[in-house]
């Protein structure tokens, strides 16, 4: 078969869904045996930067790899910014780009440039297919690697003749296997210290919402009564309403859920990520006894040097604990610190949940309502920008992956195209994604690919007229802030235009019904609420000196 029909069904082969995308001449091949595919839907972006959000959303909600696609040269780095965030937030993805012909890549030509090379820093592996005979090694390599601990993203480049080319192999059938699992004496030291312990915490991040680990985690918590905070990408690992849930860690300042583990003498690290909250934030000392559980060893870090290193499947290494737990017994914890911080937090959840003001509303009170009208099992999407900071701090979680927020490498324009994907996977839940009218005017032009699909789903702009979450970074350090305003279409003359509903809510009384109401309403939503970041300031008043994250 032609060597673009052989790519094609090793993809079908490693069970791929869908590969978004913008084609250009050099994907000719591909395109066409792709349009022959009755298990791989294509879907048509405007822009590639959309269709590699787009891969990473389905990634992070099913576990699996999508695909994205570019042709070469410009195609190409359009895509890069998804990629890059994908691959640092531990998506899998496989990145699909054309090339030229490879009797002119070695010279200089029309929009060849060295893809592969570029796309190394960003990606797990990066390869260009040189022999048609390979593809079947290639595609179940790259398919493996994007799913392998940590997941990520993985490039692979089919130059325009090698499609062309005939061959006789066929696709490789896929093996799965277990993870490996860490053995009984580093898990009988771990269990050694957790029983030393007064004060002990969990610190969970993005490993926390692998399969299964949610499920034994809230066991853990359940038997022990260890409180467990959440990175902003471990949201919903245990329920928000479970006593021992801690609420959320990560926005560099000593918040309520700080103390908890100020006070702890023993930190247990499940699925740690540091390019999410760097150690030195909440062991400034480096004094605190640590347990690493995640399925790689530790990063080197000076404030992160932990005493155990349990290496393995989370959710096994989970299961053994509460399996020691059950033959010994619980410790006599401590754990008043813990209950006393979530109380604290859990008061200013609800501050400002019957709000009734006209002109602007309250970043609090959006959210309150959000989480009010949606179910535990939908899913909202942050975009990066001053409302992730609130989001990250007053949205939480009853399930896994039920929020979904962009924190490795934290690219703007993520929620309205990862919107579209989420309604593509979950079809039967309410799909709500939040922006600031910067990030999402950086991917309107998908606003036409989800009218075109006809897809239910509700896009929320907080509208400031600026960038906020850099004015707010500036004033912190500075005392003021440079020229960061700008102005916006007429939102429901934009809502228009591209056939979406359009919801314009200035009445803080008036948001929860009209939220629920560009649910119940058939085809995409916008909802444009003015907000009140004077909220950002008095923030930062009340807990010292935020130092925020991009």
């Amino acid at each position: 078969m032609k060597a673009s029909d052989l790519f094609v069904k090793c993809l079908e082969e490693e069970g791929v869904e869908y590969i978004f995308g913008v084609p250009g001449e050099e994907n000719a091949d591909f395109m066409m045996s792709l349009e022959q595919s009755e298990k791989i839907r294509f879907i048509l972006c405007r822009h590639e930067q959309g269709a590699s959000f787009m891969g990473e959303i389905y990634g992070r909600l099913t576990g699996e790899p999508a695909g994205c696609l570019g042709t070469l040269g410009p195609g190409a780095t359009n895509l890069i910014t998804g990629v890059a965030d994908a691959n640092m937030d531990r998506a899998p993805m496989l990145v699909l780009t054309g090339q030229g012909s490879s009797d002119r890549l070695h010279k200089e030509s029309h929009q060849v440039m060295d893809v592969v090379q570029m796309f190394r820093p960003v990606t797990k592996w990066a390869h260009q297919i040189i022999n048609a005979n390979n593809i079947p090694e290639v595609v179940r390599k790259a398919a493996r690697l994007t799913r392998t601990e940590k997941p990520g993203a993985v490039l692979l480049e089919l130059p325009e003749d090698i499609a062309e080319h005939e061959t006789n192999a066929v696709p490789i059938k896929p093996r799965r296997f277990r993870r490996p699992v860490p053995d009984d004496k580093v898990m009988d030291r771990a269990f050694a210290v957790l029983k030393e312990a007064k004060r002990p915490v969990i610190l969970a991040g993005n490993g926390a919402i692998r399969k299964r680990a949610s499920k034994q985690l809230r066991q853990l918590c359940e038997t022990t009564g260890i409180g467990v905070a959440s990175t902003f990408m471990a949201k919903g690992c245990v329920d928000m309403d479970a006593e021992y849930c801690l609420y959320t860690v990560g926005l560099q300042a000593k918040d309520f859920i700080s103390r908890a583990i100020d006070e702890a003498d023993v930190v247990l690290t499940l699925g740690y990520d540091m390019v999410e909250y760097h150690p030195r934030l909440w062991n400034d000392r480096a004094d605190k006894r640590i347990i690493h559980v995640d399925f790689l060893p530790s990063e080197i870090d000076d404030h992160y040097y932990p005493e155990v290193e349990v290496v393995g499947d989370i959710a096994h290494t989970l299961w053994m604990l509460n399996e020691r737990f059950a033959k010994d017994g619980v410790p006599d914890y401590d754990l008043s610190g813990q209950r006393s911080a979530r109380a604290d937090m859990k008061a200013e959840l609800e501050e400002h949940k019957d709000d009734d003001t006209e002109g602007s509303i309250r970043p609090q009170k959006v959210l309150w309502d959000a989480r009010q009208v949606l179910g535990p099992d939908d899913v909202l999407l942050s975009d990066v920008g001053a409302h992730k900071m609130w989001i990250a701090r007053h949205y939480h979680c009853h399930e896994p992956n039920t929020c979904l927020i962009p924190n490795g490498f934290c690219s703007m324009g993520f929620a309205l195209p990862g919107a579209l994907a989420a309604a593509l996977v979950h079809p039967d839940k309410r799909i709500l994604g939040i922006c600031g009218d910067a990030g999402f005017l950086m991917n309107v032009q998908e606003m036409e690919t989800a009218k075109r699909l006809n897809l239910n789903l509700t896009v929320m702009v907080w509208e400031d007229k600026g960038y906020g979450l850099i004015k707010w970074k500036q004033e912190n350090h500075f005392g003021r802030h440079t020229d960061l305003d700008f102005g916006n279409p007429d939102w429901m003359q934009l809502a228009s235009a591209f056939g979406w509903n359009g919801f314009h809510v200035t009445r803080s009384a008036d948001l929860q019904s009209e939220l629920a109401k560009s649910f119940e309403t058939p085809g995409p939503s916008l909802v444009v609420v003015p907000i009140d970041y004077r909220e950002n300031r008095l923030l930062t008043q009340r807990l010292g000196n935020i130092a925020v994250a991009i």
